[in-house]
């Protein structure tokens, strides 16, 4: 049997609507997206060119001057180790953290479970300070440690407050009722049962984690002393402070000669040194884009 299905005409208004709408969206994607492949264009390009601002939408003067120097760093490779080491570890930790206790805040016979969810969100506007905080890692032997920059800043109230809305608004607690008549514990239940239902949710914590331990350098300049145990970020951030030293200061441009060269290659390599840092996450983020949206949209806008 056939049907016949009869368009609607879009009205003037709606196509006027539909228009500008893309219009919008397309500026806001430029915005967004020309900054980094500015980035990508001036990391290749003469940086005597850039500086000059005669660089803007192509490279011009093919140059990896920069790249170079920033490979050629012998620390940047100790950096990268200890980045993935502290990276992986600091990810499992806290999406560890984050789904058991969001898990357990999920649980609406917990005793007290609106006083310890309340507790968790006071810690998100009040917390001891950086000195106290100092000396309270001094005390317990962490100060130096490199397992502080695992620790620290594993328990996300933010990730945790996701974990227990998706978990309560999406896994029913008749699945709990139906695995202990079973025999099935809190615990197996949670690793057979919860974790499984929840790949869109752990996509989600992995990247906020993975991304902001990849990214983070603060607490290794507080805390850590051993140049061997510092993270990538902070080598990076040392080499550009040595380079901006021996290039003196960017009038030093003006004078020509091997001060201007110089000059110029710490501009070209800060641009290497963004697209170093930022790669392996980039590479890495198309495949939880699939995970990403559905994850956050449930675990933050239901319940």
């Amino acid at each position: 049997m056939k049907t016949n299905r009869q368009k609607i005409k879009a009205s003037g208004s709606d196509r006027a609507f539909d228009l500008i709408n893309i219009l919008i969206l397309t500026l806001l994607l430029l915005l967004v997206a020309y900054p980094l492949y500015f980035v990508v264009i001036a990391s290749i390009s003469d940086p005597k060119l850039v500086a000059t601002g005669r660089v803007l939408f192509l490279p011009k003067s093919f140059n990896l001057e920069g790249y170079k120097k920033v490979i050629q760093y012998s620390p940047i490779w100790v950096g990268y180790r200890n980045t993935i080491l502290y990276t992986l570890g600091y990810t499992f930790v806290s999406v560890m953290v984050s789904m058991l206790t969001g898990f357990a805040l999920g649980q609406r016979k917990l005793p007290g479970v609106n006083l310890f969810t309340g507790l968790f969100i006071f810690t998100m506007f009040f917390n001891g300070g950086l000195i106290p905080t100092y000396l309270l890692m001094k005390d317990i032997g962490l100060y130096g440690n490199p397992l502080i920059i695992i620790l620290m800043g594993a328990v996300s109230v933010n990730n945790i407050i996701i974990a227990r809305t998706f978990i309560k608004s999406t896994i029913p607690g008749e699945l709990f009722e139906a695995a202990s008549i079973d025999g099935c514990s809190y615990t197996g239940y949670f690793f057979k049962i919860v974790l499984p239902l929840s790949k869109a949710l752990l996509a989600v914590l992995v990247l906020f984690a993975a991304v902001g331990q990849w990214n983070s350098w603060y607490n290794a300049m507080i805390y850590l002393k051993d140049d061997n145990q510092m993270p990538l970020q902070m080598v990076l951030r040392d080499l550009i402070v040595i380079q901006s030293a021996m290039s003196s200061s960017t009038e030093a441009a003006t004078v020509g000669g091997d001060a201007a060269a110089q000059v110029y290659l710490v501009e070209s390599m800060r641009y290497a040194i963004i697209i170093v840092s930022t790669l392996p996450i980039m590479c890495i983020y198309p495949f939880l884009q699939k995970y990403f949206a559905k994850g956050i949209m449930i675990g933050s806008v239901k319940g």
